[in-house]
């Protein structure tokens, strides 16, 4: 039986849910999140008045974020139950109901979608990366950056590479000056909150047991060393002028992929004693504040984020879960909440497949998806490649993942994902420091997620992923407003108390 990676479970759900993100959740209603423990939907202050009119975007086969609506609040015939009732079209909002605080969205971005973006013409880049990192516009603002080559690269490379340098005389990030730094640099300009976080796809050849980049182990008596290269990556990068935020330990820590590609197989016993001894002391000893995420993998590893956090040595260091969404289902991330109240979630990698008939128009399956993984405690979702041409290239394998975002590697045309689409219902309107509240009720077919902005503004994203329209009403304390969500939708609603 085939291991279910990354690629090959992209190439099996190529046109179900998500395009290769796992299965769907469109098929029945999700999950309610987790209650803060003993607390109830309604403790603490009355539900504020909701004020004004609703704001509606809609995406949906004739329309792309576009205006519809406005909705007016209308009075409630009743008071909202403390549980959802009949009829099933009612959702109700909680704002009482505080789960975790939102960093931001975004894509990674990689040698390979710097790569394309650096070959556009500067006038058609500069509106590319505009409209995603402008707060204005897709404002994305938390981006995944790779140390070294990933799959996605033009070639095989790391910052040492060569005959055995454990004094790492030879490290240098020239490679990166050419374009991904400048892409980086660009893009915080545009956005000065974006967040930075990378991830090594393999340690330097020498470094491993089978002296290749491709699959195998890393050598555990070099992992003193391997902690240094990681901090001389991060002082190299802040020189440069990019300061990186959060690091993890390796991507995907359970898979060399067969070596087809840079990996590196990081068991738990491995990554648990590289925390503790080696890369958390060497982060501290540089004086970098530079946070480390832990298994940048799958929901099924939720045992082994669980058993790690245990570890008092790893605590020390390390107080957060990457997780992607490839094997497992969501819900399973709220185990490791529960064993361990405070971690923090971040949800670091997904991306379409650029061979699937529905790769720009599969925007409901992408919000569900979306959808799932908030009402389940993460605090960002990073896309895979933020950009690559028709092919889905550059890469090294090569494999069908595709980019939020084509460019034509002739015309440097820009086509969209749907993945893009239901981005614009999450990105722009969910800003940092937002709290995801609660919401319940509906019926299957139609997901739903609610936050709170620091400002104090609402916002509701609701997705249809039926083929046929969906009534329904939503319910903000005493006040009530209804409305048809067309078929193969994606709808945002924003509203003032």
């Amino acid at each position: 039986m085939e291991t279910p990676t990354r690629r090959n479970f992209l190439k099996t759900a190529a046109v179900s849910a998500a395009a290769g993100l796992g299965e769907s959740l469109s098929a029945q209603p999700l999950p309610p999140p987790a209650r803060p423990q003993n607390e109830s939907a309604h403790s603490g202050a009355p539900s504020p008045h909701p004020g004004g009119a609703i704001a509606w975007r809609i995406t949906d086969p004739g329309r792309r974020y576009a205006l519809a609506g406005p909705l007016a609040w209308q009075p409630a015939a009743a008071p909202a139950p403390s549980a959802p009732s009949s009829p099933q079209n009612e959702i109700f909002i909680y704002p009482q109901w505080r789960q975790q605080e939102i960093l931001g969205f975004g894509a990674a971005m990689t040698d390979a979608a710097c790569y394309n973006l650096a070959r556009m013409p500067r006038a058609g880049r500069e509106a590319l990366l505009h409209a995603f990192f402008s707060p204005r516009e897709l404002n994305f603002s938390v981006c995944r950056t790779c140390v070294g080559s990933s799959d996605y690269s033009r070639t095989l490379y790391s910052f040492d590479e060569g005959a055995p340098d454990p004094e790492l005389r030879r490290f240098s990030i020239a490679h990166d000056k050419a374009y991904i730094l400048p892409m980086l640099r660009r893009a915080r300009a545009l956005n000065p909150e974006l967040f930075l976080f990378s991830s090594p796809w393999s340690p330097p050849n020498w470094m491993k047991d089978n002296n290749s980049m491709k699959g195998g182990t890393i050598r555990r008596h070099l992992l003193p060393v391997y902690a240094q290269y990681m901090v001389k990556f991060l002082q190299a990068y802040r020189a440069a002028g990019v300061e990186i935020n959060a690091i993890s330990c390796q991507n995907e820590v359970d898979t060399d992929q067969d070596g087809h590609m840079p990996a590196c197989l990081f068991p738990q016993e491995v990554e648990v004693g590289y925390v503790g001894q080696n890369l958390g002391p060497a982060l501290r000893h540089a004086g970098l504040k530079t946070a480390i995420w832990l298994i940048d993998h799958n929901y099924n590893l939720w045992g082994r984020a669980i058993c790690e956090l245990d570890d008092p040595d790893v605590r020390r260091f390390a107080n957060a879960i990457a997780w992607h969404g490839y094997v497992g289902k969501p819900e399973w991330m709220q185990k490791v909440a529960a064993a361990h109240p405070g971690v923090e979630m971040y949800w670091t990698e997904g991306g379409p497949d650029y061979t699937a008939p529905d790769y720009a128009t599969d925007w409901a399956k992408w919000s569900d998806t979306f959808t799932g993984i908030l009402r389940n405690g993460p605090r960002c979702i990073i896309a895979w490649n933020l950009v690559l041409d028709e092919r889905g290239r550059p890469n090294i394998g090569p494999f069908s993942c595709g980019g939020v975002a084509t460019v034509n590697s002739i015309s440097k045309k820009v086509s969209y994902s749907g993945q893009f689409w239901a981005f614009n219902h999450y990105s722009r309107s969910i800003r940092r420091g937002a709290r995801i509240v609660g919401s319940e009720g509906g019926e299957p077919g139609v997901s739903h997620v609610a936050a709170i902005n620091p400002d104090g503004g609402y916002l509701l994203v609701l997705t249809n992923s039926t083929s046929s329209p969906r009534a329904v009403s939503i319910r903000h304390g005493d006040a009530a407003a209804a409305l048809s969500l067309p078929a193969d939708s994606v709808s945002t609603l924003t509203w003032t108390s």
